[in-house]
């Protein structure tokens, strides 16, 4: 009698955690632009939180081009900041002759020791397949879904104002 009043008790426990249990829900994301107050610069190199916030000024400056080019000539196009539940992300992209020769995310979550493991795993491989493919259809790294979800928002708003 003792352990089927136990096991009923425990059942029931576990019903309740699994139903108060709360996921992190995702926001969509959108085509503004994420001001760069919150957002950390990925050439921090050092401690996950010893880099400066990137102010808009500098953010709105990287996103133009470098003037007229002749046909052919490398251009860097930053693409708009996509806004994740863990913060923004932001690509600059290098086209030349019409494909990408670089990509670098300059803004990414590192505000946490997980953000900064996970994103300092998954960036790289973001980039290289950006690179690769010349375009935002690239696949998103497992274990940083929200991440890859900005990377390639930010990605194609770059494609965009390239041009390609």
């Amino acid at each position: 009698m003792r352990r089927i009043i136990l096991a009923i008790c425990a059942t029931a426990a576990a019903l309740v955690a699994i139903l108060s249990f709360k996921s992190h829900t995702q926001a969509p994301l959108s085509a503004a632009p994420v001001s760069g107050a919150g957002a950390q610069p990925a050439a921090g190199g050092g401690a996950a939180n010893s880099a400066a916030p990137q102010g808009a000024a500098t953010a709105a400056a990287s996103s133009k081009s470098a003037g007229p080019q002749a046909a052919g000539a490398a251009k860097t196009v930053t693409g708009a900041a996509w806004q994740t539940i863990y913060g923004p992300v932001q690509v600059k992209i290098t086209v030349a002759g019409g494909k990408v020769t670089q990509a670098t995310a300059v803004v990414y979550p590192v505000d946490t020791p997980r953000d900064y493991q996970i994103n300092s795993y998954a960036i790289p491989q973001l980039n290289s397949e950006a690179v690769a493919a010349s375009s935002a259809k690239i696949d998103t790294v497992s274990g940083a879904t929200y991440t890859s979800g900005g990377y390639v928002g930010s990605l194609q708003s770059a494609l965009n104002k390239a041009g390609l």
